[in-house]
């Protein structure tokens, strides 16, 4: 099996290379609005750039998410009926003029993707980790002018039309083949995720940083709501993250990034993500040979595919599979290979 991985430098307001309903799941971060790092990206729109100069935070606020909003627009028409939207985004805190103010970026997206006709689905709390000494805000211990510190951000989730199905024998088997063992459900099903942020310093970049999401994100939502094989979108590439995630999971992707200066990390993050890869997908197993050593209920289920018992029948044709090689056909595209774990050889 291979699967294919393309690149575009272009502002993914315009997607007008994927076709209609082509899409099975988005798995992406878009620039945070009022969030400082990202105010050069927005000041392209000359409403943005005013409404900051005349000290109105809540226009500013509003016509950066219309610019989003394009790209929501085309998620519309890309994403197969049945496809899932996953979007992660923080709130932001900003002072303008001497007055601090929240500006609740997730409920102003929720709000633009259900005006588009997507459904929304339970989300994710993601509470990103910190070692910052001192987590208040405004008056320290004075009432009553200090603020709840932000310490998470949302993963929402969005369903395009009715609840996938799955028709042919290929499509079950596959769907079978890509199931996620019972015990990771329970984890990666939780609403709240706690592990940490990853903060990229892109030293002779244009852009000085990048606030990317840690691959383990991108990895449980692929896996969560996609099978092998399926189509990934990231609207907003960055450093690569979701296509390399994709690559592991035996998903094909296809990214847009405005900042082709971007290229050239991108590239690099992909070249060293066969190992990391790999090994992520080795634990996964190590990890379930672990918990079933120690699950201290009978086990009924097995998996000839792991030589492993499993503690559900929908586990039984789990089936993994790990890069083999990369090959770059063209500066913005890959095809990635693969092998058969061989539980003898690789462990």
């Amino acid at each position: 099996m291979s699967t294919f991985h393309k690149l575009y430098f272009k502002n993914s307001s315009d997607m007008s290379e994927i076709p209609s309903n082509s899409i099975d799941l988005v798995v992406t971060s878009p620039p945070y609005p009022m969030i400082e790092m990202w105010d050069e990206l927005f000041f392209e729109d000359q409403n943005v750039k005013q409404s900051f100069e005349k000290g109105d935070g809540r226009s500013a606020f509003e016509f950066m998410h219309q610019n989003l909003d394009k790209v929501w627009v085309e998620l519309s028409r890309v994403v197969k009926s049945g496809g899932i939207v996953c979007i992660n985004i923080g709130d932001a805190t900003r002072t303008i003029n001497n007055n601090f103010e929240i500006y609740m970026n997730h409920s102003r997206i929720i709000a633009a993707m259900n005006k588009l006709g997507f459904k929304s689905l339970p989300s994710i709390i993601w509470r990103k980790q910190t070692n910052a000494p001192n987590k208040f805000m405004g008056s320290g211990m004075l009432p009553a002018g200090a603020y709840v510190t932000l310490e998470h951000e949302y993963i929402l989730i969005f369903r395009k039309d009715k609840k996938r199905e799955f028709k042919t024998q290929l499509e079950k088997k596959i769907r079978q083949e890509s199931a996620y063992f019972w015990e990771e459900r329970n984890i990666w099903f939780s609403d709240l995720w706690d592990f940490k942020g990853v903060n990229q310093n892109l030293k002779g970049n244009s852009r000085s940083r990048s606030a990317a999401y840690p691959y383990e994100l991108a990895y449980r939502l692929i896996n969560m709501y996609s099978i092998k094989g399926d189509t990934i979108l990231d609207p907003f590439l960055g450093t690569g993250t979701t296509t390399i995630a994709a690559m592991a999971c035996q998903r094909n992707s296809i990214g847009y990034e405005i900042d082709k200066n971007l290229l050239e990390i991108i590239e690099e993050n992909v070249w060293k993500s066969i190992s990391s890869a790999n090994k992520r997908t080795l634990q996964r197993i190590k990890d379930h040979d672990y918990f079933i050593k120690n699950y201290e209920k009978p086990i009924k289920h097995f998996n000839q595919n792991l030589k492993m018992p499993v503690i559900t029948g929908q586990e039984i044709n789990i089936k993994f599979s790990l890069i083999d090689k990369i090959e770059k056909n063209n500066d913005y595209n890959y095809t990635c290979y693969y092998k058969d774990v061989i539980l003898d050889e690789d462990f």
